[in-house]
């Protein structure tokens, strides 16, 4: 029996859904001849808000993705068909929520 040896290469992490999303909005804005600040303009938000999207930083909501998508020029579904490999299992990275409580006493008025 002989022992394994570690990869001295770092496995490749599976693409998440936010991070193939957002390499598409990029590769749907280099088509489109558009910079950033131009697509953040015309859709009505923020450039910075625009990088964090193609960063798969930021989760834009579905409204957020149709205004980029009509400043691109391609539909919702468009943008989402070539994501068809991704998977769609939950990374468990979600943020749980750590507020407490304040814990209310009653008390009695007379």
């Amino acid at each position: 029996m002989t022992a394994s040896c570690p990869s001295p290469f770092p496995v490749p992490k599976p693409v998440t859904l936010a991070v193939a999303l957002g390499r598409r909005v990029k590769e749907c804005r280099h088509q489109a001849g558009k910079s950033q600040e131009e697509v953040a303009f015309e859709a009505g938000i923020d450039r910075t808000y625009i990088s964090a999207v193609e960063r798969g930083a930021a989760n834009p909501s579905v409204e957020a993705l149709a205004n980029i998508c009509h400043v691109l020029g391609v539909t919702l579904a468009e943008l989402f068909q070539p994501l068809d490999g991704v998977s769609l299992a939950p990374t468990g990275q979600r943020r749980a929520n750590a507020a407490r409580p304040v814990r209310v006493q009653r008390q009695r008025l007379r």
